[in-house]
C-alpha cells in the first residue's frame, strides 16, 4: 500500500511505495530521495538532508546535525502512478520543523 506524506497544510508532497520502502518519490512518481539510515530522515538523490517523516507529514528540521555522506542506494526503478492521496488537513505548528522546500520534492 502506498504511504503518502503531506506538508503542514495537508497537501501531498511525497510517497513511499510501501511502509518499509527505502526510496522516496515526488507526487508524479519521480525518485527524489531515500532513507539511508533506516529511520525517518531522508536525503535527496545527491545525499543531502531532504526532510524527516513526522507521522504522515514530510517536514524539514530547522537544525539538522550532519550524519555523514550516505552510500548510494542504487536505482529504485519506476514507482508508477501512486493514485490520489486526498488531503490530510492542517497540522499546525510543529516545533523545530518547517515544510520542505517544494522545489526539492517536485517529481
Amino acid at each position: 500500500m502506498v504511504n503518502f506524506y503531506f506538508d503542514r497544510g495537508g497537501q501531498p508532497v511525497a510517497f513511499r511505495r510501501t511502509d518499509g520502502d527505502k526510496f522516496l518519490f515526488g507526487k508524479s512518481g519521480k525518485w527524489i530521495g531515500w532513507f539511508p539510515w533506516g529511520d525517518a530522515d531522508a536525503v535527496d538523490t545527491k545525499g543531502k538532508y531532504l526532510g524527516t517523516v513526522v507521522g504522515n507529514r514530510f517536514l524539514r528540521r530547522t537544525s539538522q546535525p550532519y550524519r555523514g555522506y550516505p552510500e548510494y542506494p542504487g536505482y529504485p526503478g519506476h514507482a508508477g502512478y501512486p493514485g490520489y492521496p486526498g488531503h490530510a488537513g492542517h497540522a499546525g505548528y510543529q516545533s523545530g520543523f518547517e515544510d520542505v522546500d517544494g522545489s526539492r520534492v517536485q517529481g
